[in-house]
């Protein structure tokens, strides 16, 4: 009985990388609209849209202790060295919302027709919402075709937003990006599409829409994890050694020892270039990617990162609107709380993404600036290439002064890297954390020196 069960698992994770269609051939159209869309689906599934509505995945916010503060933070109040900012630009950012036209601070999030089932289960691969429609569905879609096929949701469901989040392929994450839809061994041995085939639930695993994991960015509080304990245990190498590792070191800083593997990933981003007319406007690098445009500044890219590793407990330390900066220092929008000998605190392994961003000279803090806007907007950035404008405009929805005077100071984020596990064979071995090239920074970790080596030298006093 315990082989039959086991062999039935793992034929339901051979399935679960790609979307299946379900049945749904009984829904009558036509349909006209995505929220059309909603009401059907909701005439069976009656409590969906409530479960969704009550998820941070629904609000882009979340109650949450942060220094000692019950606050609420997420995607729509955090400040990011990307785009800067949801607020003011919520046509651009809110098309990887799971709803529909969510343009400006008046959207109706008690309103159950606005949750976009489809985006999550389509099955057929067509269904597309444009970059600068607020979440609205392409127009020229088949509605009722993709609601007769969907189904339960898949790798490419959740990469169409995940996988391109910051304004494209691989900008983000690091470890999320389009590679990760049909995925190799080598790539990431869970959604191997020849091996294991993981969807993105198999580890999320989704209770009433509510689904666990959180990015430390935008909700630092440390709760509502996943790990890879929950399927693998906590001893799981025949070596003693390798499981005393674990006390202090993430499975993820041996098992995944690079990133970006195929997709190159920004690595900094310099806004105070934007604007100018150059020749710098034409160039790109060795992975194709443009090194500056005129609307964005100047861009770094790299691949087949080798992640920088810091102690983390869980918990995250993040900038909250308003706080005052020192432009003459580096600050940190999002970076991991913990440090060598506390209980909780584990060596992670991180993307670094510097920044130069937009901050207010009198005021001494960060301006989320109206960057997007439509053709002819007369305030957004991008169209009138005037901080001025762009920073009183996205003040103003911010509930913030603008002095009137700006510059730019340098920011770093911290994104953890969960996902591009390698198989078995290429983890990390002894000599690449402690040999004489070593990848660690084991000043920036709190030692005096490589704690294998030290311990050597004192066997031999």
């Amino acid at each position: 009985m315990k082989n039959l069960l086991l062999s039935f698992l793992a034929l339901s994770l051979l399935w679960a990388g790609t979307a299946t269609a379900e049945d749904h051939s009984f829904i009558e159209g036509p349909f006209t609209s995505g929220p059309e869309v909603t009401k059907a689906c909701l005439e069976c599934h009656e409590d969906a849209a409530k479960d969704m509505m009550k998820t941070s995945h629904w609000s882009w916010n979340m109650e949450q202790v942060i220094d000692g503060k019950t606050v609420k933070r997420g995607k729509i109040n955090s400040m990011n060295n990307f785009c800067v900012s949801v607020q003011s630009n919520e046509p651009r950012c809110t098309s990887c919302h799971i709803g529909y036209g969510w343009k400006d601070s008046s959207f109706d999030f008690t309103d159950e027709s606005k949750v976009d089932c489809l985006v999550c289960h389509d099955t057929t691969g067509s269904y597309n919402k444009p970059a600068t429609a607020a979440g609205m569905p392409a127009k020229d879609l088949d509605l009722l075709s993709i609601a007769r096929n969907v189904g339960k949701s898949s790798r490419q469901n959740c990469g169409t937003c995940h996988f391109f989040g910051g304004g494209g392929d691989a900008v983000k994450h690091g470890d999320l990006d389009s590679s990760m839809d049909y995925p190799s061994k080598n790539i990431d041995v869970h959604m191997d599409v020849d091996g294991n085939d993981f969807s993105c639930s198999t580890c999320h695993e989704t209770t009433s829409h509510d689904i666990p994991g959180h990015a430390m960015t935008v909700s630092p509080k440390g709760q509502n994890h996943i790990g890879c304990v929950g399927c693998h245990g906590d001893d799981v190498h025949s070596d003693s050694i390798l499981n005393q590792h674990t006390d202090t070191v993430a499975c993820q800083t041996c098992h995944i020892p690079a990133f970006a593997k195929e997709i190159a990933t920004k690595t900094s981003w310099d806004w105070s270039t934007a604007g100018q007319d150059i020749e710098a406007a034409h160039e790109k690098d060795a992975n194709g990617r443009h090194v500056y445009m005129k609307k964005k500044g100047h861009f770094t890219w790299g691949k087949n990162i080798t992640p920088t590793y810091a102690w983390y407990n869980g918990t995250a330390n993040v900038y909250q609107f308003g706080e005052k900066i020192d432009p003459t220092k580096v600050t940190a929008l999002a970076s991991p709380n913990g440090s060598r000998g506390e209980k909780e605190a584990k060596i992670y392994p991180f993307k670094i993404h510097t920044g130069k961003q937009i901050y207010d000279t009198k005021n001494m803090y960060f301006i989320t600036p109206k960057v997007w806007g439509p053709k002819g907007d007369k305030e957004a950035y991008w169209q009138t290439f005037d901080w001025t404008k762009a920073a009183q405009a996205g003040m103003a929805q911010s509930g913030l002064e603008f002095s009137g005077e700006y510059g730019f100071a340098p920011t770093i984020m911290y994104w953890r890297i969960n996902h591009m596990v390698s198989p078995k064979e290429q983890a990390l071995g002894c000599l690449d954390c402690h040999g004489d090239h070593g990848r660690m920074d084991w000043s920036a970790l709190g030692y005096k020196g490589d704690p294998m080596r030290n311990m050597e030298f004192a066997r031999t006093k």
